[in-house]
């Protein structure tokens, strides 16, 4: 019993210890009259065959997909601007980045990663 809770443990951090998205955005925003929020993340990866410079990063709310530019001066953290329609008051998103890796014996492939969903609330 002990051996197969320590295996369904490994294989757990072996798959899911590969990426980590910090979430740099508050989880609380004052409303403005433009109805567009700031959003920032921050992704990490032991995936040494990723194309870093091929990096695309969106944020997505419900099915749809905004994009995000890289901050300027950081290599792994993107920003980018969330619409909240005015009378909606919580948002919940995620992020996805888009990239190619190296394979071996193959050209680039490419792969894409989602992060958990984050919640966003509207201070009126």
């Amino acid at each position: 019993m002990r051996k197969r809770v320590l295996v369904v443990a490994l294989a757990s951090v072996a798959l899911c210890g590969c990426t980590t998205f910090s979430n740099l955005t508050p989880r609380q925003q004052a409303r403005n009259a433009d109805g567009l929020y700031p959003v920032e993340v921050a992704f990490h990866s032991r995936r040494q065959a990723i194309r870093w410079e091929t990096i695309r990063a969106y944020v997505n709310v419900g099915t749809e997909f905004y994009p995000m530019r890289p901050t300027p001066l950081m290599s792994n953290r993107w920003e980018g601007l969330l619409p909240v329609p005015p009378n909606t008051n919580l948002v919940h998103y995620r992020y996805k980045l888009e990239f190619k890796y190296n394979a071996v014996g193959k050209p680039p492939q490419d792969d894409s990663v989602l992060s958990p969903y984050y919640r966003l609330r509207i201070l009126d």
